[in-house]
């Protein structure tokens, strides 16, 4: 279990994190459709590298965070006031996503190895939450920063995101009308987990 459950836990943490619709994996999407599947790999490849380093930034940095107590309760509260932050955009502020054009073209074909970096790249959220995440299953006794444990999660949050964008380049077409569905929904989806977020963070710190 020592050597299991890290690259499992990973994986379907990175595959759950991931599958909504979002730039990197529309973009994938678009790039097979207009310029094939080869090429929509090559950028989830060059996206993939990417999110290996932001995922062991964030181990590691959870590992720092997680030997000092007093930033654990400091980032807590900072993270009540993101959370009810993020709920109120959400829910009142963000407009509906468009739906994906299907008529919109990819200029410039440069090498979508590099182009699925920089949109990668540009991409931080990975980082504070692979952070809480690993936090998370170190809390509750299935995961440890050992060197093992942190490379195989690593690998396994690697795996699993790769495994979505491959998704929405070989089945966009069969999954369409669910995406757009879910693009159109997605702020009150979004805005309902921070909600969620917000009150348990305040209710550990009440209770503690």
């Amino acid at each position: 279990m020592y050597y299991f459950l890290p690259p499992v836990l990973g994986f379907c943490i990175a595959f759950l994190a991931v599958i909504l619709p979002g730039l990197i994996n529309m973009t994938a999407a678009k790039i097979s459709l207009q310029e094939g599947r080869n090429e929509a790999v090559n950028f989830a490849c060059g996206a993939s590298l990417i999110v290996f380093f932001q995922t062991f930034i964030a181990v590691l940095f959870a590992r720092f965070i997680s030997e000092h107590e007093e930033i654990v309760a400091t980032l807590q509260e900072i993270g009540i006031f993101i959370f009810a932050g993020l709920s109120v955009y959400f829910f009142w502020i963000a407009k509906k996503p468009k739906k994906l054009n299907r008529e919109a073209k990819i200029k410039a074909k440069s090498n979508r190895f590099f182009l699925g970096m920089l949109l990668s790249t540009l991409n931080l959220l990975p980082i504070p939450f692979y952070v809480f995440a690993s936090m998370s299953l170190s809390a509750a006794g299935y995961f440890s920063f050992d060197k093992v444990p942190v490379s195989e999660f690593v690998l396994g949050v690697v795996l699993g995101s790769f495994t979505v964008f491959y998704i929405y380049i070989v089945a966009f077409k069969k999954i369409e009308k669910k995406t757009e569905f879910l693009m159109q929904n997605i702020n009150i989806v979004i805005g309902s987990v921070t909600t969620f977020m917000a009150i348990i963070t305040l209710l550990k710190l009440l209770y503690r």
